[in-house]
Formats: C-alpha cells, sequence, structure tokens
C-alpha cells in the first residue's frame, strides 16, 4: 500500500479519512505542504493538500516516486500543473461539494423575507408580539429569475418548482432538452429583470460578470422585486443595490456576500484562515446596507453545512481510490 500524508488538516477530518481509506497508511500535518517540510514525504506517492500549500517546482522536486495530488479545493491555482504534469503526477480536485447546501441557504434568505422571519425575530427579542407591519406574500404562482443555470442553479430550480414558483433562467450554456423536463425558460437577462418577482444570483466573478446588477440595469427590475446574492460579493454593485432600496424598486435583498470579499478563493479559506475572517467581520461592521430592516445578511456561511464539509473529503477518497484501481477521477492536469 501506497503512504499518503494529508497536508492542512483538522482533528474530525483524520477520523472520517482514516474510515474511507481502511487498511493505509495514512499520516496527518496540521500545517500546509511547503520546501521546509517537504522531506517529511519523501517517498511518499499520494498527497492531499488545501490551498494554502503552495506546490512548485522546487516542492515537487523534494518528491521523487509521488503520484498524485489530490486537492481538497475546487480551485488548483496553488500547483504547478505544468510542472506535475511533465514528471507524470496527477492532480485531482474536488470540483462539486456544496450545490444543495447553497441552493437551501438561499431559500432560507428568500423566506426570511418573504416571511419576515428576520423582523419577527427581532421584536419577539424586545417582548413585542404585534403582527403590523409583518404580513408576508407566498411564493406560490411568483417567479423566480435563476441566474447561472449551473449546478447551484439547477438544485434551485428543482426546489422552486416545489414551491409552485415559474422559473426562468439566464446562462450562456442552455440546455432546452433540461429546461423542458425541469419546467423552466431561458430567457435573456434583460427579461429576466423585467419579470422575475425574486432575482437569485449563481455566477462566478470575473470580468463579465463584475457588477452584474449595476445602476444601469436595476432599472429593468420589475418594481418590488427581491435579490438574492449567494454567489459573489462584486456580481452585486452596492450603490446600485442601495439606490434600488431607496427607491423601492427592490422591496428587500438577501445577502451572503458583501463586495470586498474578492481575496475569499475557497469558502473553505474561512475556516482555516483568522486573518480572512477578520476582514470579513471589518467588512461587515457597519456596512450601510446591514442598518436596514428589508436586507437579511449572514456572514459567507451558504456553503457551510457538515454534509457539504463530509462531501469534500469523500470526494478526495474517492480521488486517490480511483487513482489507485486505474480508474483516475476529477483529473485536472492529465
Amino acid at each position: 500500500m501506497p503512504r499518503i500524508a494529508f497536508f492542512e488538516i483538522k482533528g474530525w477530518e483524520k477520523r472520517l479519512l482514516r474510515k474511507r481509506l481502511k487498511n493505509m497508511s495514512l499520516d496527518f500535518f496540521k500545517e500546509p505542504l511547503s520546501l521546509e517540510n517537504a522531506g517529511k514525504v519523501k517517498g511518499y506517492e499520494v498527497i492531499s493538500v488545501f490551498i494554502y500549500s503552495k506546490i512548485n517546482k522546487e516542492v515537487i522536486f523534494k518528491l521523487p516516486g509521488l503520484k498524485l495530488i489530490a486537492t481538497r479545493s475546487t480551485g488548483f491555482d496553488h500547483i504547478d500543473l505544468r510542472e506535475c504534469k511533465k514528471k507524470g503526477i496527477a492532480v485531482s480536485n474536488v470540483p462539486f461539494y456544496g450545490e444543495n447546501t447553497v441552493a437551501e441557504h438561499t431559500f432560507a434568505l428568500i423566506l426570511s423575507l418573504s416571511r419576515n422571519v428576520h423582523k419577527s425575530y427581532l421584536r419577539a427579542l424586545r417582548g413585542d408580539f404585534s403582527i403590523e407591519g409583518l404580513k408576508g406574500f407566498d411564493l406560490e404562482g411568483k417567479t423566480l429569475g435563476v441566474v447561472g443555470a449551473g449546478h447551484i442553479g439547477l438544485h434551485v430550480i428543482r426546489i422552486a418548482k416545489g414551491f409552485g414558483m415559474d422559473v426562468v433562467a439566464f446562462d450562456a450554456h442552455q440546455d432546452k432538452f433540461l429546461a423542458e423536463v425541469m419546467g423552466f425558460e431561458y430567457v435573456t437577462f434583460g427579461e429576466l429583470l423585467k419579470n422575475s418577482d425574486i432575482i437569485t444570483l449563481h455566477v462566478p466573478h470575473n470580468k463579465f460578470t463584475h457588477h452584474l446588477i449595476n445602476k444601469e440595469n436595476i432599472k429593468l427590475i420589475k418594481k418590488g422585486a427581491v435579490l438574492i446574492n449567494t454567489s459573489r460579493g462584486e456580481v452585486v454593485d452596492p450603490e446600485a443595490l442601495i439606490e434600488a432600496l431607496n427607491k423601492k424598486i427592490l422591496r428587500g435583498a438577501g445577502l451572503d456576500v458583501l463586495e470586498g470579499e474578492e481575496l475569499i478563493k475557497e469558502e473553505k479559506q474561512l475556516l482555516y484562515d483568522k486573518k480572512k475572517l477578520e476582514s470579513l467581520a471589518n467588512l461587515v461592521r457597519g456596512h450601510i446596507l446591514l442598518s436596514r430592516d428589508n436586507v437579511v445578511f449572514t456572514p459567507h456561511i451558504g456553503f457551510y453545512s457538515q454534509e457539504a464539509l463530509e462531501r469534500i473529503l469523500e470526494t478526495t477518497a474517492d480521488n486517490i481510490l480511483g487513482f489507485m484501481s486505474g480508474n483516475p477521477h476529477n483529473v485536472v492536469n492529465l
């Protein structure tokens, strides 16, 4: 059996990995893999890391005999893929782990706004149990506009159909057969803004999606709509969002992210990096959006469920077992 080393590991993760990789020689390290400690795993055939392990040419040189790097992240820009390919080292990742998790959190935000859960809770804390001003609205029969009908967006659509909602979607890549089977319709971005009672964003942040919601297109939004963002903060121009709320174009917003979190590459970073948490806390404190009673905010926890974290480890274990059996999964460089 090959020796397998796991870096950047927490205590509870060891138990699950030992269970999934029975009878294998496993070693665990709290710290990231680096040039300084690479000698500890010289001769190992498999290593697993997270994004703080910078695996460059120098580190790879210190690991003769290495055959697989299994990163427990979706991104892999912390690994020199070209050098790995040259040395015949496979690199695997965890492409998906929280699709249903983020989708469920999306509806937690929607329901908090549609039924005034957050307002009711704050009133109850003050000993006020009146219902004046807490009238909500039904989701059944409303139109949900899903921006980004990828893995997460499709989970959102499935949940929406369970509520009896009509669904329209905007995506650069359209699967008309899937739309017919699931009962939703692809529309242009402008049409989605004009016709949706609730708009939910499920796109990555890049040069094409930066400030996708902005001061120009908020004018297209159906009056009284709700905006939900569980993707990346930079997808929404905060000034445009404030303007839309002030002018009552939007009746409310549910946000799991805010602009200024662009240094967060992987959600799981928040579990390991105290500086990232401090930056997020400083970003949130005193933010003008959070003083409004028609805005619900959660501190980037859409990904954060026990099952989602376990799926990262399950996929990593499957990647290792598949590679060892000659049936590699999720390999990104070969």
